[in-house]
Parts: structure tokens; sequence; C-alpha cells
């Protein structure tokens, strides 16, 4: 199988769960919008996309051999692994899927999504702990410290958040 076909079966860097945004380039920019995709000017004045992106569908992307050269370049460290022989394609495929199992735990444990514009599971799950919706349990709390730790295990560099030393 191909290092794509692991892309095309996983999303994860799409759905907004991985990160909130995808810089572009500024000739990016209308490309992007004729295509759908939603612009947002980040702090700098600089155009990226919105995670999670319009064009995803499931977990594919609408638009792949299109998108744009921030969504070609960017690479997981599931994906390097995978492209440097240290795991096997079946096994990056069950790591794939253990993330998504991972979330959907997390989004059991959130009210509906009904915004118009649908946010990943885990910024809902961080606006749910920050009390902006009620019901949020310990045990969702602790689905979503799960499934984060997973993430920058297998696809992040590194932690992104701050861990307190020892």
């Amino acid at each position: 199988m191909s290092l794509s076909e692991l892309c095309r079966r996983c999303g994860l860097c799409c759905d907004g769960n991985l990160f909130s945004h995808v810089p572009l380039e500024r000739a990016e920019a209308d490309a992007a919008r004729r295509n759908g995709l939603e612009v947002v000017a980040l702090a700098t004045g600089a155009p990226a996309l919105r995670q999670g992106c319009t064009a995803l569908k499931g977990r594919q992307c609408s638009i792949y051999l299109e998108r744009p050269e921030g969504c070609r370049r960017y690479a997981c460290r599931l994906f390097n692994a995978l492209a440097g022989g240290t795991v096997p394609f079946e096994e990056a495929l069950q790591v794939v899927e253990q993330a998504h199992a991972l979330l959907a735990a997390v989004e059991r444990g959130l009210a509906p999504d009904t915004d118009p514009r649908p946010a990943s599971v885990l910024e809902r799950a961080r606006f749910a702990a920050w009390g902006e919706e009620g019901g949020f349990s310990s045990g969702t709390s602790a689905a979503r410290e799960r499934a984060e730790a997973f993430l920058d295990q297998h696809f992040h560099g590194g932690p992104r958040r701050f861990e307190p030393p020892g």
C-alpha cells in the first residue's frame, strides 16, 4: 500500500483534531476559496485554512489532487514511521483506527454538535471543559486526555501542551 493510502484512510490532519489551521501561501488563497475551502486570516494577516477542512468527506480529501501545498508537505509522525520502514502498513492502519476509536469515546461524552460550522471533537471537548457546555464528566475529561496523549505520541512531533516537570 502507498503512503497516500494511509492518509486517505486517516483524515486526522484535516478534521481539526491535530491542529486548528493550515498555513497557505497568499497565491493559494483564491484557489482554496474556489474549491470551497474556508480561508481565514491568522493574527499575522497570513491566509490559512481553518480546520476541520470543508473538503474532508468522511476521512478523505475531496480535492486531494488540488490540495494546498501545506497539505501536500505535511507528514505526521506515523506517516514518517511508515515511510522510514519502522512501522508496517497494517500496524499504521491499526494506529489510525485506535485514534479514531479514542476520539469516538470522547465524542460519546459530549452534547451533540449543533453548530452550523462543525468543530472537531477535541475542540468541543475543550470548550465543554471550560464550562461552555453542561454535563462534562471526569470520564470525558479522562477520555480527552487519553486521546490527546495518543495523538501526541503517534501523530504530532511531541506534546502540544505544557506538562509540569516530575
